[in-house]
C-alpha cells in the first residue's frame, strides 16, 4: 500500500544514486538520462562543484527569512539581472511560483494604469504551471480539467501567430502577453525567428508587458543562457526555474523598468524563497556553466545529435517532423508512441513522450558519446513503433 497520492502515475523503477549522464537504480542498473528530470539537471548528476556548494552552505546556514538581508541572494539577484539585463528580481521555490509573480505584477500594472480588470494574452497549447492562477494562464484544457471555476483574467490566443495577438489591440483591459519563447511541454514547439520580436513591438506600442516564462528555455537549455537572447530582445518580465538550481527547488522572477518596482514592502513574498542554501547553489550553476563553455557544449550537441537523427530517420516514414533548439528536441511521428515510454525504460534510457512526439531534454555536459546512445537507441525505438 503507497500512502501517496494517485496524482503520479510513476514508471516501476527507483534511482538511488547518479553520476554525470547517468542514474543508477536499486537493482544496480544504469541509465542514460536524457530527460534531465524534465530539464532541471542541465549539469548532470552529484556534480562535484555543485555538491561542494549544497555540503558547503549546509554546514553554516540553511535557511534564516526574507526579514533579513541573505549574502547569496542579493549576488545571484545581482548576477541575473546583469546576464539577463534586468532590473530585480523574485525568488521563489518553483517554475509556477516565478510565474504567479510575474502574473501579480502584470495585474498590479494594470491597477497602475487605472485597469480594473486586466487581461493577460498567454497562448493555446502553453504551460505555465498547476497553481490556481498558473494553470488558468495555461493553454490547455487537461491541465484545468477539474479545477473549475478557473482565475480570470485570460485570453488563449494560436501561438506563432502574430496576427491573433494584434486581434485584441483594441481591447483596454489587455496589460500584459505571457509566452513561451519555445513551447517544451506541448512538444517543442519553435515559433518563426522574428514572432518575439513582433510580440515585443505589439507590447511596446500598447504598454502591454512582454512577460517570458524561460522556466524550461532558460539556463542554457537552447544554447543561449536565455532563449529569447537568439531575438536581441529584452522581455519586461521573465520567468526561470528548472535548469537555475541543478535539482534545489528555486524559481525565479526578473524584472525591468517600471514593471520591477511594482512590489513593494508586504505585496509578495516567500517563506522559503531565495534561502542561503538554493542561491549558493544557483550561484555555483551559473559560474560552472560560464567556466565550463557549457553553452558552447549544447550548440555543439545540439547540432550534434539533430544531424544524427535527420540522417537515420530521412527515410522514415514514420517521422513528420523533428524539431531541436540547442538540448531541446522533439521527434513528431505520424502515430501515438506512448508504449515507447516504458520500451525506452528496458533500454535504460530515459526520455519523454509527449503526445506523438518523443521528447529529449538532455545534460548540457553531455559529450559524444553519450549522444550516439541517445540517437541509435531513440532510432531503434521508432523502428518498433
Amino acid at each position: 500500500m503507497s500512502y501517496l497520492m494517485s496524482n503520479y502515475a510513476p514508471l516501476e523503477v527507483t534511482f538511488v544514486k547518479g553520476g554525470g549522464c547517468y542514474l543508477t537504480d536499486t537493482k544496480g542498473d544504469q541509465y542514460l538520462d536524457a530527460l534531465c528530470g524534465v530539464g532541471v539537471t542541465g549539469l548532470g548528476h552529484s556534480h562535484p562543484e555543485i555538491s561542494r556548494a549544497i555540503q558547503s552552505q549546509a554546514q553554516k546556514v540553511i535557511h534564516t527569512s526574507n526579514w533579513y538581508h541573505i549574502e547569496h541572494q542579493e549576488a545571484l539577484a545581482e548576477k541575473l539581472c546583469q546576464l539577463s539585463n534586468m532590473d530585480g528580481a523574485f525568488f521563489g521555490n518553483s517554475g509556477a511560483e516565478a510565474n504567479e509573480a510575474a502574473i501579480k505584477i502584470a495585474r498590479l500594472h494594470g491597477h497602475t494604469n487605472n485597469i480594473d480588470n486586466p487581461i493577460i494574452l498567454t497562448a493555446n497549447q502553453s504551460f505555465h504551471g498547476r497553481t490556481m492562477a498558473t494553470l488558468s494562464a495555461t493553454g490547455n484544457p487537461k491541465v484545468q480539467s477539474g479545477f473549475a471555476p478557473l482565475v480570470s483574467e485570460f485570453i488563449h490566443v494560436d501561438f506563432d501567430d502574430i496576427n491573433a495577438i494584434k486581434a485584441h489591440t483594441d481591447n483596454a483591459n489587455v496589460v500584459a502577453v505571457m509566452l513561451e519563447p519555445i513551447q517544451g511541454e506541448s512538444g517543442v514547439i519553435i515559433p518563426a525567428d522574428d514572432y518575439l520580436n513582433q510580440v515585443q513591438d505589439i507590447c511596446q506600442a500598447n504598454n502591454w508587458l512582454l512577460i517570458l516564462d524561460e522556466v524550461q528555455t532558460g539556463i542554457g537549455r537552447t544554447g543561449k543562457l536565455f532563449a529569447h537572447q537568439y531575438n536581441n530582445i529584452t522581455p519586461d518580465v521573465l520567468t526561470l526555474a528548472k535548469g537555475l538550481g541543478n535539482g534545489v527547488p528555486i524559481g525565479a522572477c526578473l524584472a525591468k523598468g517600471k514593471a520591477s518596482k511594482l512590489f513593494q514592502p508586504g505585496s509578495h513574498g516567500s517563506t522559503f524563497g531565495g534561502n542561503p542554501l538554493v542561491c549558493k547553489t544557483a550561484l555555483a550553476v551559473l559560474e560552472v556553466i560560464e567556466k565550463d563553455n557549457l553553452l558552447g557544449n549544447t550548440m555543439q550537441m545540439g547540432e550534434y545529435l539533430l544531424s544524427g537523427f535527420k540522417s537515420k530517420l530521412s527515410n522514415s516514414d514514420k517521422v513528420l517532423e523533428i524539431r531541436a533548439k540547442g538540448l531541446m528536441l522533439a521527434i513528431e511521428l505520424n502515430q501515438d508512441c506512448s508504449s515507447l515510454l516504458n520500451a525506452a525504460l528496458d533500454k535504460k534510457l530515459l526520455l519523454n513522450i509527449t503526445g506523438q512526439s518523443i521528447r529529449l531534454l538532455p545534460p548540457l555536459i553531455m559529450g559524444k558519446a553519450e549522444a550516439d546512445i541517445m540517437i541509435n537507441t531513440v532510432c531503434e525505438l521508432i523502428d518498433t513503433v
